[in-house]
């Protein structure tokens, strides 16, 4: 409205002074042709018929002799004054002017023209009373009114077309503000089409999709865990409790209570870990070789079955030393669990990445199990003891660490065996997602 109203007060402005001039002008115009006319028989000597009959409007008609004397007029004119008091001179026969030659009446819009350059030649007035839409204020008013009417009109019109616009907001903003942590399947509306705010709405709902995976991830995440841990700690109980009733069996509960301690710290230092993983800060980061690093723990670790390397050098990426290190034993480590006769280890480079294979010639795994051994705390049915198949937190482990690290992990299957992909951005190179 405020630019309506900068925009159309000066038209509106424009308009007022233009109607005013256009009257006026046109006033002039037929006073000056009534005028010519009476001036021109003048000239030519002929009588001038007294009164003289008004003209296109014009009906205040007056000669006038010099000295003031009235020669001639109309009846409209007969009772007034000179209608002027402009006399026009030899050189400049022609006036047009406003006169007001009555006080407290309306004035006039008048022509004036000498009838010739003789010093003795008659002066003819012509003219009509200013009409009242041009000396009143009636059209100002009008005016306004018309300009007041239509800057309303126009933010009536812009506030319902802003309104249609932002009520699909104001529905999402709603259903945002309805969305709690126990109710997360609650999406926003979507509206149709592919402008702004339906691709606003379609984000959010994709956001929403995330947060609910990422919370129903977390809570069963916390089941598990507590499961897990709660293992542990009965059997301490159950072990602390046999000792206290048979003395006698005290040195055997101790050794298995310090067993699922072991267990229990195990389980709370890998969770510490995934809890740690991507927090450390860019500066940390460092230049690592990866066949030095994959060289270092196969010869570092006790390994149940042999390990063959293929590993070219100079491999370099830019990464947190121990969570990368973390992420390696981790993939050895369950090659080893589960190979039958060897274990390979392959890292060369692919691209502006790095790769490493890890191989044994284990049991295949099922294709609907590929992504989700890469859980936290799943075991599968060939490793489901606790005894022989860890935490359970071994591959989540790893996959974390790669994530934050810009990389991908998979597993594959092979006829014979499986193996774990991982691959990680060259040392200089960009990350997915980074600039």
């Amino acid at each position: 409205m405020a630019v309506a109203a900068m925009v159309l007060i000066p038209v509106g402005v424009g308009a007022d002074v233009t109607i005013r001039k256009a009257v006026a002008d046109n006033i002039w115009e037929d006073a000056r042709d009534v005028a010519s006319q009476v001036a021109t028989r003048i000239r030519d000597g002929q009588v001038i018929i007294n009164p003289i009959p008004p003209h296109d409007g014009i009906d205040l008609i007056q000669v006038v002799a010099p000295g003031g004397r009235i020669l001639a007029t109309s009846n409209a004119a007969r009772d007034l004054p000179a209608l002027s008091p402009v006399w026009p001179d030899p050189e400049t026969r022609i006036r047009e002017l406003v006169s007001c030659p009555v006080p407290r009446s309306p004035c006039m819009h008048v022509t004036v023209i000498r009838a010739s350059p003789a010093p003795d030649s008659p002066v003819v007035y012509a003219g009509k009373q200013t009409p009242a839409v041009v000396r009143s204020r009636v059209l100002a008013t009008a005016i306004i009114i018309q300009l007041a009417l239509l800057i309303a009109f126009i933010g009536w019109v812009a506030w319902r077309i802003a309104g249609r616009a932002m009520r699909p907001v104001e529905d999402i903003r709603t259903e945002l503000a309805e969305l709690t942590e126990r109710n997360l399947s609650r999406r926003v509306p979507e509206p149709a089409g592919d402008d702004e705010i339906a691709r606003l709405a379609r984000t959010a709902n994709r956001a929403l999709d995330r947060i609910q995976r990422a919370v129903q991830q977390q809570r069963q995440f916390a089941a598990d865990a507590s499961h897990e841990l709660r293992t542990p700690i009965a059997g301490i109980r159950a072990q602390l409790e046999s000792g206290r009733l048979h003395p006698d069996d005290m040195p055997d509960a101790i050794e298995a209570a310090l067993r699922d301690t072991d267990r229990l710290e195990a389980i709370v230092t890998d969770l510490l870990f995934l809890a740690r993983v991507g927090s450390s800060e860019a500066a940390a980061r460092e230049e690592v070789d990866l066949a030095n690093l994959v060289a270092a723990h196969v010869a570092n670790r006790a390994s149940r079955v042999p390990a063959k390397l293929d590993l070219h050098p100079d491999i370099r990426v830019e990464a947190v030393y121990a969570q990368l290190a973390r992420a390696v034993d981790e993939l050895l480590s369950n090659a080893d669990r589960h190979a039958a006769t060897q274990v390979s280890v392959d890292v060369r480079r692919i691209g502006d990445e790095a790769e490493l294979v890890v191989r044994n010639d284990g049991q295949p795994i099922a294709s609907v199990d590929q992504e989700r051994i890469f859980e936290r705390f799943t075991r599968l049915d060939t490793a489901r003891s606790r005894g022989k198949g860890g935490t359970g937190l071994g591959l989540a482990i790893a996959r974390e660490v790669v994530d934050a690290h810009g990389g991908t992990v998979k597993v594959e299957s092979e006829p014979h065996g499986v193996r774990f992909v991982m691959r990680l951005p060259l040392a200089g190179a960009p990350r997915p997602g980074c600039r």
